[in-house]
This record gives C-alpha cells, structure tokens and sequence, in this order.
C-alpha cells in the first residue's frame, strides 16, 4: 500500500530471550537464516506495502548494517576498483524504501512512536513489533481501520496455548490437543493502524504505548479491535524461537503468505 507507512518497534532489549540477544537485537535474530525482523516485513510486503520505518535502540547498529548492506548481499554484483563503484547484477531485493531510526536505548514503546512524529504526520500509519509473525491480512486490516474512523485499530488474537488441552471424561482422556488456541480471551497481538491524533496521547520518552495511552484511546471510544483468528505467534523465548524454526522447516509455514 504505498504512502501508508509501516512503522517496526525494534528498539527493545529482549531480556527473555537473553541467549540471543546478548549479542543482537531480538528483531536481527534469525528462523530460518532470516531476521524475523525480514519476516514480518515480507508479510507487509505480501500485501502491497513498500514503506518502513524501523525504531531501533538497543544495538541499532545491527539494523542499520544490516538494511545498508541488503541490496550487496542479496544480489550478485561488479565492482570497479579503481574507483570502488559497484553495479548490482540479478538483484532479490524488494523495492522497499527503509528508514532506520535511532529512537534511544531506553525509551519505551510510545516514545519510540512519539520520536517518529516527523514522518508520520501525514495520515494513517501501521504499526507492529520487531518479534511477532501472523497469517493476517494486514490489507484487510487497512481497509476495517478505514471503514470506521477512530484513532486506533488492534489486531486481537487468541494466543496458542503452551501446553496441551485434554478433555476428560472421568478419568479417561477422550481428546488430546497439543498446544491449541487458547479458548480464554483475546490479547493485544500488534498488527495495529494509527491515525496521527494518536500522537496526542503519547506523552516523552517513558511513554508505554500498551498501557496509559491506549488505554486512554479505549476510553475515549477511539480503539477499534480487528479479530484475527488464524495463525499468530511471538517470540519472546527460546522455546517459541525453536517452535517457529520447525515451522519454517516445515512444507507449509503458517505466516509465509508471500
């Protein structure tokens, strides 16, 4: 969708998943031989949208390496060494334009968005987290956002259970599901569409997005829930990072939809 931007949060530091992100933001590690950070954006993608913002922090310097060196590395190429200009020969790169953006390595969710207020001030905008991958049709959700004009639109999801579900019927267990949606309420999954006013509840650096400013747009009747029912799944531990790594290696993985 050109001229909709989608805006990344990638600034965070991962704690839970410390064996990874000792050495590298949570958003640069890799399912499949791929940051997830390029798997979310390639779900984007699938559906028409070219632009990103990145809000980096906590080793920004990664991203940044990595986006400035994307076209080099995903394309064979000729190199003049006398004047070291190079010419991208049969190049896999999208044509994506990519901001990265240095946000602060302590700013909270709501301020990175709020540092970003420059370049989002011109009409509605997407936003998600650099560690969460979903079969939704982020156009489809574009188009519900649109259709009913508040500030904010929420992607819900049921999150998938991390144990498995047994039906009993006294002591005997007449259904076994491994790790099922859960049938308990429904989450903030990302996957969120802002309007600019949203700017006017965020409030500095230390601004939470998930808490006092969202909350406050619920309450002023502005938050809008998009229900996505199919596949979703973050990563916020080892074991969820080994789920979605036999997932990738499987025929079919789930939020592959380009």
């Amino acid at each position: 969708m050109s001229g909709v931007p989608v805006v990344i949060l990638a600034g965070g530091r991962g704690t839970r998943l410390a064996e990874e992100t000792e050495i590298r933001p949570k958003p640069m590690v890799e399912i499949g031989g791929f940051p997830i950070l390029w798997h979310i954006m390639r779900i984007y993608g699938a559906a028409g949208f070219d632009e990103f913002v990145i809000a980096c922090g906590y080793r920004g310097s990664l991203i940044k390496e990595y986006f400035h060196t994307y076209a080099t590395r995903h394309s064979d190429f000729r190199v003049d060494l006398s004047t070291g200009g190079v010419e991208q020969l049969n190049s896999s790169a999208p044509g994506w334009t990519v901001s990265v953006i240095d946000t602060g390595l302590e700013t909270m969710t709501g301020g990175r968005l709020l540092r970003l207020r420059g370049l989002l001030e011109g009409g509605t905008f997407m936003v998600t987290y650099g560690d969460g991958v979903a079969d939704v049709d982020v156009a489809g959700l574009l188009r519900f956002h649109r259709s009913h004009g508040r500030v904010a639109t929420i992607t819900a999801v049921r999150p998938p259970s991390r144990f498995g579900a047994l039906e009993l019927d006294g002591d005997r267990v007449c259904d076994f599901s491994e790790k099922p949606q859960t049938e308990a309420g429904w989450i903030n999954g990302g996957f969120l569409v802002f309007e600019p006013r949203i700017f006017d509840y965020l409030d500095g650096d230390d601004s939470v997005l998930e808490g006092v400013p969202l909350e406050r747009v619920a309450a002023d009747g502005q938050l809008m829930a998009h229900r996505h029912t199919g596949f979703w799944q973050a990563m916020d531990t080892l074991r969820d990072k080994q789920r979605l790594e036999a997932l990738w290696a499987s025929d079919r993985p789930p939020w592959r939809i380009w």
